[in-house]
């Protein structure tokens, strides 16, 4: 397989060549040993061989270190993990299984990254187990993904963590393979959550020939007009005189968003499955209004509180025309939002802890958009001074959506939202593939490298009551290197035991789930059996 050309960010600092350090242990000697045996194992090499293969060898990054993991418990594998970093700041880890098959998997970060994500959890530790070489890094910065002070004034760290740490990482990464195994990878996945799922869609739009794959899962693929437009508007009408909504008046509207479109796919189960049939026809807020609308107490809505739902559900623009305007579509009422995952963690907040969105709005206001961080980002009119989101928009957000040099390449995408989504609005996603589709020549030139699902009653990247947990990873390669296209797939839930409580086909857009088994039967609408993809 021919080696991308990849942009480097070498220059933005002086790196050093310097020495893997002996397997169990770190060193930050960085004395180039050029006489180091050039050594190379085969792709069924363990782990252990691995990690002696990499002790000694000089690569283009800083602070290497290298350790043998032995396997614990779960399907984690035993595995050599690689500990490295790019000057100035990227830090990333790898990790090599047994009986490496091959190929490279990189899993994007979340929030505003920060940490590298290990690879004894999650897709990574998926990803290990089915042979791949797994990476991940911190996107070029250390701190809380929910605090935006690394770019205070940082237009580099800014960029590394929008644009520029992906590419320089897998750079990096395909550099220790071939010291490890004396070839490059023989593909190339990329697959991000959240920021992950925008990380994903910046290399589709930016750097298409990086990755042979990628899936993007409810990508913050707007980061102007969501993460600054949308979450800052919600905070401020959460937090105005009255507009909160307490846990009672939150199961309120949930309840009656399910009494009204829980059984749009053929049963009821607790799930809204077929959204685009729920429509303000069925269910529209201010049938909850209280008399006068007033607040007179847990089973209804005060005007103050429809307000805060109209703010959660109305699309934004900011800007006016002709200039460019940031845009966010809105979320839909999905009839789970008291899930402890849903508005109590995004919205609302609980136990004294505020709302993620307030949480993320307020260090974007502060460290990005208005630069200062003495700003009240409740009191920041941000319309007004909208033409600050342009320089960091162009750094971060992920909206081109001429994918036409992905598709000309040959590379798949595949896109996943959940239905109950508190954090990041599918509708976005929506209009995403559908522009998409208008760029490349229409649905079925799209079909050629796009798929994408949707899951309802899943929260944002996973929980909440729906099926929640589905191996893209598995259809993806398939597709690749197969020339399979994925069609319905599988998703279930499990408890903590490992169990499946919940089964459903996962159907390409823009079919879903409809129930074709016996009715009444709680435990046949359990079953992934008794559903068929159906168009809306």
């Amino acid at each position: 397989m021919k080696r991308q050309k990849i942009t480097k960010i070498y220059p933005l600092a002086t790196s050093m060549a310097v020495l893997l350090t002996a397997c169990g242990g770190g060193s930050d000697d960085t004395t180039s040993n050029s006489n180091a045996a050039a050594t190379t194992v085969s792709k069924q090499a363990t782990a252990s061989q691995v990690c002696a293969t990499l002790a000694g060898k000089a690569i283009g990054v800083s602070q290497i270190t290298a350790a043998d993991v032995k396997a614990a418990k779960g399907s984690v594998p035993s595995y050599c993990k690689v500990a490295a970093k790019l000057e100035p700041s990227v830090n990333f880890e790898m990790s090599f299984p047994d009986n490496w098959n091959g190929k490279l998997y990189y899993s994007g970060g979340g929030g505003y990254n920060g940490v590298v994500a290990q690879a004894d959890s999650g897709n990574l530790a998926s990803a290990l187990a089915q042979g791949y070489a797994v990476v991940a890094s911190d996107s070029g910065h250390q701190g809380n993904p929910l605090d935006a002070s690394f770019a205070l004034n940082n237009p580099v760290a800014l960029r590394l963590f929008g644009n520029l740490s992906v590419p320089n990482v897998t750079s990096a990464a395909i550099d220790v393979i071939q010291a490890a195994y004396g070839a490059p990878p023989e593909k190339k996945y990329f697959e991000g959550c959240s920021n992950g799922g925008r990380e994903a869609l910046m290399t589709a739009q930016r750097f298409p020939n990086l990755f042979d794959g990628v899936i993007a899962r409810a990508p913050a693929l707007n980061w102007a007009g969501q993460l600054a437009g949308a979450f800052n508007r919600n905070a401020k009408a959460f937090a105005a005189p009255g507009g909160q909504l307490t846990p009672a008046k939150i199961t309120l509207l949930a309840k009656s968003v399910l009494n009204a479109c829980d059984t749009k796919d053929g049963v009821k189960d607790g799930l809204v499955s077929n959204p685009s049939a729920c429509t303000s026809a069925d269910f529209n807020p201010q049938v909850l209004r209280c008399a006068n609308g007033a607040d007179t107490g847990d089973s209804c809505l005060s005007d103050a509180q429809l307000n805060t739902i109209k703010s959660w559900t109305d699309p934004i623009d900011i800007g006016t025309a002709p200039n460019p305007v940031f845009h966010n579509a809105g979320w839909a009422l999905s009839g789970n939002e008291d899930d402890p995952g849903a508005w109590p963690t995004w919205l609302t907040g609980a136990n004294g802890t505020p709302g993620w969105q307030f949480l993320f709005q307020d260090t974007t206001i502060k460290n990005i958009i208005a630069r200062d961080p003495a700003v009240n980002s409740l009191t920041y009119p941000l319309e007004q001074n909208y033409n600050r989101l342009f320089s960091p928009a162009a750094e971060v957000d992920a909206t081109d959506p001429d994918l036409t040099p992905m598709k000309r390449r040959g590379a798949k995408l595949i896109l996943w939202h959940g239905l109950s989504d508190s954090a990041l609005s599918y509708k976005n996603t929506n209009e995403y593939y559908n522009a998409v589709a208008s760029k490349v020549g229409g649905q079925q030139a799209l079909s050629d490298f796009v798929r994408y699902y949707q899951a309802p009653g899943v929260n944002h990247c996973s929980g909440g009551p729906g099926a929640d947990q589905s191996n893209l990873l598995v259809a993806l390669d398939s597709w690749v290197t197969k020339n399979t296209a994925p069609g319905t797939l599988a998703a279930q839930k499990v408890d903590s035991s490992g169990n499946t409580v919940l089964s459903r086909p996962l159907c390409p857009y823009p079919q879903y789930a409809r129930y074709v088994g016996p009715a009444n039967d709680d435990n046949a609408a359990k079953q992934a059996s008794n559903f068929v993809c159906t168009n809306p």
